[in-house]
């Protein structure tokens, strides 16, 4: 049993939410995937079947080369898609060849596969649509994001992978979405080992600006490691590094701001998972309402519900300066259900 939903499970048992310290917004104030200012607007449009804010909104993106929104934006699209797909069905007919449609639609061709059983089978039908999507816009590195997510699901060799990620880092060498479907291939899950998923980590988070998303990096890959079972135990000084670097990047964003919300959730998870309450507690509150289902659906199914209550508990525990026993590294493990959630494939 992992250690962190344990933890959860006797935050659930022992929950006082009346008592939360100062700074944590109350219950009914937090959101789930709340989208930001200008996702928002475009989300509304799609479910009244207007697909024009999506367009105008992925394509102001491309013009800027904001890849990190654009790959935010197209991922969240494409959720919103597997409900209520009619609005991109009109905006696929409308425009068959434009860059923005052809990849929401192979994104969501990915999260379709990645939540069926056939899932191996659905990937290698999709090679056509994330093939379009590659040839939409030759500085984009989204879709190459995207094909990098399909080769890990296909159990695509070293010699692939290493071309797509050339692809890759040749259009962005910084593109955090793409490093993080790397990660994910070179982790011991999949198609590597916790010491390549941290080692891949450290260097590319140490070649960017302390500002940049690449900072979150090695903290994905203690992520990996404390919910992963099996491979060699990684020393708890690496683990806190990570963390304490994904601290520093928390610390350069405004408190409830929406954008670092996903960052903020992991870095909170994680040090739940380090016992490093204090620290938990500063990012809840930086957090504010700005809940994400990463990673909280690793622990449950009730994402919200598992933040509440861990938010919960660690407020009580900081507050009455109640400690658990030092008891080492922490090695906590999930079981591993072969179900991929559709958050982080």
């Amino acid at each position: 049993m992992a250690m962190l939903r344990v933890f959860i499970r006797r935050a659930r048992m022992n929950r006082h939410p009346l008592h939360l310290p100062a700074g944590l917004p109350a219950d009914d104030e937090v959101l789930l995937d709340a989208p930001d200012e200008p996702l928002a607007p475009a989300l509304v449009a799609a479910g009244r079947g207007d697909h024009g804010p999506a367009s105008a909104l992925l394509a102001a993106t491309r013009k800027t080369a904001d890849w990190e929104d654009r790959d935010r934006y197209v991922t969240r699209l494409a959720a919103f898609a597997r409900a209520r797909h009619e609005w991109l069905a009109h905006w696929c007919a409308a425009a068959p060849d434009d860059p923005d449609a052809l990849l929401v639609r192979a994104e969501l061709a990915l999260l379709h596969a990645w939540e069926s059983p056939a899932r191996a089978e659905l990937l290698h039908r999709a090679a056509p649509l994330i093939a379009a999507a590659t040839g939409g816009d030759p500085h984009d590195p989204v879709p190459w994001r995207v094909a990098l997510d399909q080769a890990r699901g296909t159990g695509a060799g070293h010699r692939v992978f290493e071309r797509l990620w050339g692809e890759a880092v040749r259009r962005s060498p910084h593109h955090y979405g793409c490093h993080v479907a790397a990660l994910h291939y070179l982790s011991s899950a999949w198609h590597g080992s916790h010491r390549e998923c941290f080692d891949f980590a450290e260097t590319a988070a140490q070649d960017t600006p302390h500002g940049s998303l690449m900072q979150a990096l090695p903290l994905r890959a203690a992520f990996a490691y404390l919910t992963d079972g099996g491979g060699a135990v990684v020393g708890r000084d690496r683990l806190d590094a990570a963390a304490d670097r994904a601290i520093a990047l928390s610390s350069r964003h405004p408190a409830a701001d929406p954008r670092p919300a996903e960052v903020r959730n992991l870095l909170a998870y994680v040090l739940a998972a380090l016992e490093r309450r204090e620290d938990a507690l500063t990012q809840l509150r930086l957090i504010g309402p700005y809940v994400t289902s990463f990673p909280w659906d690793r622990a449950g199914d009730d994402p919200l519900g598992g933040f509440l209550e861990l938010r919960d508990r660690i407020g009580r525990e900081v507050t009455s300066a109640w400690r658990l026993p030092p008891t080492g590294p922490p090695r906590p493990r999930f079981e591993r259900t072969g179900r991929m959630r559709s958050g982080g494939y």
